[in-house]
């Protein structure tokens, strides 16, 4: 454990108090470590429960987008703008007019930082619940980017220096009923460019993960979260960690699927406004294996096309 100071907003007595009431011991965090190191290694995504939030939480939040998407389309179009990057935004396929084909969903996205839209800008029949959930969401991935960072051999709060949670963007997808599934995708495959992503996700099936060749069923579990690891986190782990391809099939259900996910970027990193494979990982023996990059090349590589998988990745790779 670092000196207290040694990291920006390290709070030493807040750990203790946090391991104490744990009541687990230092084996069992061991445990849990290695447990998300091999599933960011191997399968790119993960499940977590006991996270601390309440389920009545989860489920609010999920009953507050669903409110949203059901609102008659008059009251839902005052929030329909292609004005990606701020603000809030209702729309159909953020990529439509980018990507090849549109997929069958609906999304709200919501900006919460580092210029957080105003409170009275977000619909009033999510907007306590889209608050909340930010807080709640950001809690849950900086326990799991302490976690995440120690799987790297790094400090605990590594990623907390590197301000990982300060560029996050709530969105609230509806994937309505569609009458012929089979000719279209509720998502198509993709990787998430970020550092980490936060699924909340209702019980309608639909998500898919990429494992070798085959894609997996994600069976949603009640009061779960899903956490996945994104392109920036591969890059910034020199590859130990991996982002995986996924994808939403079209429903098939008479009941929607509403899943909100919250997606975290870092805000800073070299001074030269350059990012890459973290310093501390690399060795003679482990040398880089991505070249540094800007943050205009990210954001013209993300906006420049429709989703796809890891493009930036292909572009930078030594």
């Amino acid at each position: 454990m670092a000196a207290a100071g040694a990291i920006a907003g390290y709070d030493r007595m807040k750990e203790v108090k946090e391991f104490d009431e744990s009541k687990m011991g230092v084996k069992a965090i061991g445990q849990i470590v290695e447990q998300i190191r091999e599933a960011a290694k191997t399968w790119g995504f993960f499940q977590v429960i006991n996270h601390g939030v309440p389920v009545s939480v989860l489920d609010e939040t999920i009953a507050a987008i669903k409110a949203f998407h059901e609102q008659p389309t008059e009251e839902k179009s005052k929030y329909y703008v292609r004005e990606e990057g701020r603000g809030v935004m209702y729309t159909s396929n953020n990529d439509l007019y980018r990507a090849k084909a549109a997929c069958w969903h609906d999304s709200l996205q919501v900006w919460m930082s580092p210029e957080p839209a105003p409170a009275d800008d977000i619909p009033a029949v999510c907007r306590r619940e889209v608050v909340e959930w930010d807080q709640q969401a950001t809690k849950v991935a900086d326990c799991v980017m302490r976690l995440l960072s120690e799987g790297l051999g790094l400090e605990a709060g590594k990623f907390k220096e590197l301000t990982f949670s300060d560029f996050r963007v709530l969105v609230g997808h509806c994937y309505p009923y569609c009458p012929q599934p089979d000719l279209t995708v509720g998502i198509t495959s993709h990787t998430d460019p970020g550092i980490v992503t936060v699924l909340l996700q209702n019980q309608v099936q639909g998500l898919q993960v990429k494992h070798g060749e085959e894609w997996v069923d994600v069976k949603p579990l009640h009061g779960g979260l899903i956490i996945n690891v994104g392109d920036f986190l591969q890059i910034v782990s020199n590859g130990e960690y991996k982002s995986v391809q996924h994808r939403v099939l079209a429903n098939s259900n008479r009941e929607p699927r509403i899943s909100i996910v919250i997606f975290f970027n870092l805000c800073k990193w070299k001074g030269s406004g350059y990012y890459g494979p973290l310093p501390e990982l690399l060795t003679p023996e482990k040398p880089a294996i991505y070249r540094d990059f800007t943050t205009q090349e990210f954001c013209e590589n993300f906006y420049g096309k429709g989703l796809d998988s890891k493009s930036l990745i292909d572009k930078i790779k030594l």
